[in-house]
């Protein structure tokens, strides 16, 4: 039988103090500490998803001295956080699993959005799509109804290929954007990349490329997310807009589609400033196409301030961003600072090896493992329980 284990005795007793005395340590305490990291978290909860991204992991942006802002903000306000995202239960972890297991056996995807429509192999770059916290973002946008899910989801993919949003290049847009309608420029409280829509700055007439503008210019604003961030803010305002700049119903129906079918849970806050009488009216319209969940992230002729750090807000907004848009200066300036994450993000996931199901806080550069990583130390840990286990089991003989 093997000796007992001596108690430990803390040295205060030397200084006259009470000492203190402690349980004896057992094999089977022994053998928990060395249990798998995942067994000991929340259900649902994982390393990306439990991890603080705070702004001391950002470089600090400073306002130029020698002049107004003309280019993007590359990094959040120091005193602003992301919202984190709440654990999941286990009967959320179990859904999404299933939407995991699902989405994982896809080798080949409708091309188009119709019935019966011809099938040709997911690429990588829609592989890439699926990362964890898509996966996530759409089982809550169904309400965790898995089939549902897995249907939008593939219906999102197949929407991308038929309307050819991964195809819009920065060339193309340009013309849209020469008079700064549509501006990236800063991040919100909760470290949001801000995307400002003015269309008082109209300067085409309706077209379908109107709407590919927003498309990529929503996709270039999720680009510039820090690790943490998962939506976007819209600042929507209409101060010298006329009447007949107004979209058409159509035209706002596409555009939700975009939004809310195709960018589920992306918007985090819109706020919608100087809105004369035919634009409340246009909203009456439409409002029935509105989901109600996006319809609570709308703000009206709220003051700006409340929601946006001051310094990093346009000052015809009520901030302290001096900004002036000079279309030769900022759009070559957004388009390579864009192209840039973009490739790191697309390097890492790479690197993590192509995995659907990656955790978007390590593709954007934040201090966390990726899946394989995690999965490696998870292996790890549970075989030095494994190891651990059959000695006590020996003890016991």
């Amino acid at each position: 039988m093997p000796a007992a284990t001596p108690a430990t005795v803390d040295n205060t007793a030397a200084l006259g103090e009470k000492p203190n005395i402690s349980r004896p340590v057992s094999p089977a305490s022994v053998a928990d500490s060395f249990k798998s990291t995942t067994s000991q978290k929340p259900p649902g909860e994982t390393p990306a998803s439990s991890a603080k991204t705070t702004t001391d992991s950002l470089p600090t942006w400073t306002p130029p001295t020698d002049g107004p802002q003309k280019t993007p903000i590359p990094h959040p306000s120091p005193t602003s956080k992301p919202s984190p995202q709440p654990t999941l239960t286990s009967e959320q972890q179990q859904k999404y699993t299933a939407v995991l297991s699902a989405v994982s056996e896809w080798t080949n995807v409708p091309a188009t959005t119709a019935k019966n429509a011809p099938s040709s192999p997911i690429t990588d770059h829609e592989r890439m799509f699926l990362t964890r916290e898509c996966l996530l973002r759409y089982l809550r946008a169904t309400k965790w109804n898995v089939p549902s899910a897995i249907k939008r989801l593939q219906s999102t993919i197949s929407w991308r290929r038929e309307y050819g949003a991964d195809t819009f290049t920065h060339d193309y847009i340009s013309p849209e954007n020469e008079t700064g309608k549509q501006v990236q420029l800063g991040f919100d409280k909760d470290q949001r990349p801000c995307l400002y829509l003015n269309p008082g700055n109209q300067n085409t007439k309706m077209s379908d490329r109107q709407i590919h503008h927003l498309c990529y210019m929503l996709d270039s604003t999720i680009a510039m997310m820090p690790p943490g961030v998962e939506s976007t803010a819209l600042i929507i305002s209409f101060g010298g807009a006329k009447a007949g700049t107004i979209p058409t119903v159509g035209q706002a129906r596409a555009v939700l589609n975009i939004l809310q079918g195709h960018n589920p849970e992306r918007l985090g806050k819109a706020l919608i400033l100087e809105t004369p009488w035919y634009v409340n009216t246009f909203f009456k319209l439409i409002s029935g196409f509105i989901d109600p969940v996006t319809r609570e992230k709308m703000k009206f002729n709220e003051d700006c301030k409340i929601y946006v750090p001051e310094e990093q807000l346009i000052k015809r907004e009520g901030g302290k961003c001096d900004f002036v848009y000079e279309h030769e200066v900022y759009w070559p300036a957004f388009g390579k600072v864009v192209a840039e994450r973009r490739e790191a993000y697309r390097k890492r996931w790479e690197e993590g090896g192509k995995r659907i199901g990656e955790f978007e806080a390590y593709l954007r550069g934040g201090k966390v493992k990726s899946l394989r990583e995690t999965e490696e130390a998870e292996k790890k840990v549970d075989g030095q329980a494994a190891a651990v286990a059959e000695g006590v089991e020996a003890l016991k003989v």
